[in-house]
């Protein structure tokens, strides 16, 4: 051992300061690797971002924007009255022609009563008039016979006058040679003078007959005009009457208010004992078996939405568990802020653009919303399929 050569022995007994030779080109290595894994995770993340953003995520479009509406039913009373009963309460399920309200039908009676006795005085009427037509179109007919008993009348009391004035012109030609007496001659004038009277007489009871008959005439049209050649139930004035007879049942019926829709009571506004007015809102009945969605959409997620394509919602009510279906049918008219009562004015040069939202109108299944019940104004989330259709 004490003959082994000290050199041998610094070359094979490293100190501390003599530095390894292929630690530093082994960490850079390392380094280089880990980048290069990371940069490959990193494109191949990219990579699977980018195929689901080209096929799928562009393919929906998704709002929370969106709310469930209905078309609402206010209950009004057609007819004015006071209220005798309330049948339905705030929150109540209806179905369509159940009994709401109840209003006083005291007046409504009466005035059904009121007019049928009208329908039958008008049909008395009527008949009446039928019965004068007659007797008028009779007089009509007395008339032109009392016409002809005039005319024959007339017609004998000529023939008097031509006899007389035969007999006086043959005296008063036989009175000169002294056949005829100056009595006989005055008997012959005198004669003549009463056939004279007796013509003019004749013939003005024949005018007046005739008139007699142009009164009757017209009195007869006059009266058809009023009957018109129809039944008596057909009259317009009857008529009338029925029509008044109608309306009045309709009001008393219009005392009891139903339910014109299946819905829920809400915003009840009526009490027992309380007098309404036609046209005052009581009571509204929600149709939530009707519902449907509003939700608003930014304008640029618009581009590939349609009518009829697939929607998908979750309500806040029941989360994500339920998932309801529906289908896009329509697009609101207008933005929002178009219909608001102090629109935006960009017409001027000072303004700030903002992305607008269009409501769409999405249709819900019938069965989801008998499973899961909404009601109107409850939050929804809506994701669009626009490669549905």
């Amino acid at each position: 051992m004490a003959d082994r050569d000290p050199q041998i022995i610094l070359e094979t007994t490293p100190t501390a300061e003599t530095p390894v030779p292929d630690a530093a080109p082994t960490a850079a290595a390392k380094r280089k690797r880990g980048f290069a894994i990371l940069g490959g995770v990193v494109l191949a993340a990219a990579l699977v971002w980018g195929g689901y953003e080209w096929l799928f995520a562009g393919r929906y479009v998704e709002t929370d924007n969106a709310y469930v509406a209905a078309e609402i039913a206010p209950i009004t009373p057609l007819a004015g009255g006071t209220v005798l009963r309330v049948a339905a309460f705030d929150t109540m399920a209806v179905k369509k022609g159940d009994v709401l309200i109840e209003l006083d039908p005291s007046d409504a009676r009466i005035a059904l009563a009121e007019a049928e006795a009208a329908v039958a005085q008008a049909l008395r009427r009527v008949n009446q008039t039928v019965a004068t037509g007659t007797a008028l179109d009779a007089q009509v007919a007395a008339s032109e016979a009392d016409i002809r008993r005039k005319q024959a009348l007339v017609g004998v009391a000529a023939s008097n006058l031509a006899r007389a004035r035969l007999d006086l012109s043959r005296r008063e030609a036989l009175v000169s040679g002294g056949a005829v007496s100056g009595e006989e001659l005055s008997s012959a004038r005198n004669a003549f003078a009463a056939a004279q009277g007796q013509l003019a007489v004749a013939e003005a009871d024949l005018a007046q007959a005739r008139a007699t008959r142009g009164s009757a005439s017209g009195q007869s049209n006059a009266n058809a005009a009023l009957v018109g050649g129809t039944a008596p139930a057909e009259n317009p004035d009857v008529l009338a009457a029925k029509a008044r007879l109608e309306r009045a049942k309709l009001d008393l019926a219009r005392t009891v208010i139903r339910a014109p829709v299946d819905g829920i009571v809400t915003q009840r506004a009526v009490q027992v004992g309380q007098r309404v007015a036609p046209g005052a809102v009581l009571l509204t009945v929600v149709p939530v078996g009707e519902a449907y969605v509003d939700a608003n959409f930014k304008e640029s997620q618009l581009r590939r939405v349609a009518p009829g394509q697939s929607v998908e919602l979750t309500s806040d009510l029941y989360g994500s568990g339920v998932v309801y279906h529906g289908r896009v049918t329509g697009f609101s008219g207008s933005t929002g802020s178009a219909q608001a009562l102090i629109p935006a004015q960009n017409a001027t040069g000072n303004w700030i653009k903002v992305v607008q939202r269009l409501p769409v109108r999405i249709a819900l299944d019938p069965k989801d919303l008998k499973a899961h019940p909404l009601r109107v104004g409850l939050s929804m989330t809506a994701t669009i399929d626009t490669g549905a259709n």
